[in-house]
């Protein structure tokens, strides 16, 4: 063979095997991922946008940032996208494994499928995307495993003997376990799988994706990653500039998303085959006005009826008031990259109507007269700081307080709790865990980080003090509930439960295509079964010293 056709052919090999495994400058990272973090510690001081305004799913978290920027995570592997022909490509996750132990008690939030009980945990996730002409698509299962070994808890308050400690009248409550079941079990779902066509920015999917609402870096009020994923279909608009036609005004940039999903009752509920489906519609709006740079409005919507195809038209907000539960939620985020500041809140409200325009003045004036009856809110900010240029070392402060507990003038009708709803009995849940802020469902939380990026990865120290559910002991004085025989104030309040975390972290690449990471936590709790096991009002505290452990190993390629 003549020695030119040889050394041609294998340059065009090369240049073959070169375009299969050529390297593009985007990064698509999981929801609450240590690399979806860092991306937003980049945002922060203005070396890339975020990809979302408000609406975030594992497809959604798009980013881009300038080959030549500097910063700490430069020159490492953060996932390699490989074209396959023409304009598709294709990316491999993982795996990822994740075992975590807790010494006395459950701890664990923001983690799908796996629920993290006393005992050893573990969750696996594999998978791949393909992307091309407009496909996605994604398949990244999740698959756990639970000890579940044996710890106190409080009476059921549902058929289940593992169900939630309370809820009240009309079947107002919510399928969220306090153990489930007495052995070990393994579990699964698709997670983060779906297939998806996008034209521009107009994008329809289908697939059981989680979704994050909102700008909150830990509790999210209406949505979040804490449960399990579920089957939905969506329909909107990814970030969009919004320019003015025959004016060519640019005046901001646009977000908006449409979904119907189904949501499931866990095992440990009820035995009644006829509820085990709850429909889930959603509505997420956001704006960045291009005159005021760094700000986002948004506003949510969540409506829960019984699963009936039916029921599809409650898509769209309703006045009706009889079958279903409709919640809703409203905020900013404000980014100035020029100092690396980032502040945000969010407000919650629910059991709203949507009036006729004769209703609007004497609706309006209930809203005036008692504005803060179903509200809930979280407010945080977030600033990044330059500790040493010459090490490329950073760090960024993180401050969050979410208040989830019932206002004072629920002292006058009846017990509440913000995801409990008398005709959704399965309450704010799928499959047994809270599909907003997995922590405190009724009450409150402040939590402080303190977190550095340097070349090779990224540690953290935290601390997070919280009250699980404050409304369980607010139900014990309104309405009534107590016979004034029977009731001793002091007795509630000084069985109050709380805890206090106090966290280190460490994420390290230990080589181009392999990462790995710790934590440790120490879990205070106090009066772990609220008053339940005081021998007097004024006896002292029951306390519990939970320790929890972590430990993560990454492929990346």
């Amino acid at each position: 063979m003549n020695t030119y056709n040889l050394s041609l052919k294998k340059r065009n090999l090369l240049i073959f095997i070169f375009i299969i495994f050529s390297v593009s400058l985007s990064a698509q990272e999981a929801l609450k991922s240590i690399e979806e973090e860092y991306y937003d510690f980049l945002a922060l001081q203005g070396l890339t946008e975020r990809p979302t305004l408000n609406y975030r799913t594992f497809s959604d978290s798009k980013w881009f940032v300038n080959e030549e920027s500097s910063h700490p995570w430069q020159n490492q592997n953060l996932g390699t996208w490989r074209n396959l022909f023409g304009d598709f490509k294709m990316r491999i996750y993982g795996p990822e494994l994740f075992m975590s132990g807790n010494t006395a008690a459950p701890y664990g939030q923001n983690d799908g499928v796996l629920w993290q009980g006393r005992g050893f945990n573990a969750s696996l996730k594999a998978g791949v995307r393909f992307e091309g002409y407009g496909i996605e698509l994604t398949l990244l299962p999740h698959f756990a495993f639970s000890q579940n070994a044996e710890f106190e808890i409080m009476p059921s308050a549902y058929e289940s003997e593992y169900g939630y400690f309370w809820g009240y009248g009309n079947n107002a409550g919510a399928d969220s376990p306090q153990r489930f079941g007495n052995e070990p079990f393994f579990d699964w779902d698709f997670g983060d799988s779906e297939i998806r066509y996008s034209w521009r920015t107009l994008t329809v999917g289908f697939g059981t994706q989680a979704i994050w609402l909102g700008p909150s870096y830990l509790n999210s009020i209406l949505h979040s990653n804490n449960a399990p994923a579920y089957p939905k279909f969506d329909i909107g608009l990814r970030r969009q500039e919004i320019i003015i036609p025959w004016l060519n005004w640019y005046i901001g940039d646009f977000e908006a998303r449409l979904w119907v999903g189904r949501l499931s009752e866990s095992d440990y509920f009820d035995s009644d085959p006829d509820n085990n489906h709850t429909m889930i519609h959603g509505l997420a709006f956001a704006y960045s006005p291009s005159f005021l740079p760094g700000l986002t409005l948004f506003a949510n919507r969540i409506c829960l009826v019984p699963w009936d195809w039916e029921n599809l038209k409650y898509i769209f907000p309703s006045k009706e008031n009889t079958i279903e539960d409709q919640k809703a939620s409203f905020g900013f985020s404000w980014i100035f990259p020029q100092i690396g500041f980032e502040v945000y809140g969010e407000l919650g409200v629910d059991d709203y109507t949507m009036w006729s325009l004769d209703q609007i003045l004497p609706r309006w004036a209930t809203l005036l007269r008692n504005t803060y009856h179903t509200m809930v809110f979280t407010l945080g900010t977030k600033k990044t700081l330059l500790i040493s240029e010459k090490n490329n070392l950073f760090c960024q402060l993180i401050f969050e307080w979410s208040h989830m507990e019932m206002s004072q003038t629920f002292q006058f009708q009846w017990p509440y709790s913000f995801y409990f709803h008398h005709q959704i009995n399965h309450g704010y849940t799928n499959k047994g865990q809270w599909l907003g802020n997995g922590f405190i469902p009724g009450g409150n939380a402040q939590y402080f980080e303190f977190k550095l990026f340097y070349p090779k990865g990224t540690s953290s120290f935290y601390i997070h003090r919280y009250n699980p559910d404050n409304n369980y002991i607010y139900q014990f004085a309104i309405w009534g509930t107590q016979d004034p025989d029977d009731y001793d104030g002091s007795k509630y309040i000084m069985g109050m439960k709380a805890n206090l975390i106090i966290g280190i972290s460490t994420y390290y690449k230990l080589t181009d295509n392999l990462d790995i990471g710790s934590t440790f936590v120490y879990n205070l709790i106090i009066n772990p079964i609220y008053f339940h096991d005081r021998i007097s009002p004024y006896s002292n505290d029951v306390l519990y010293n939970n320790y929890h452990f972590s430990f993560t190993i990454k492929c990346i390629f």
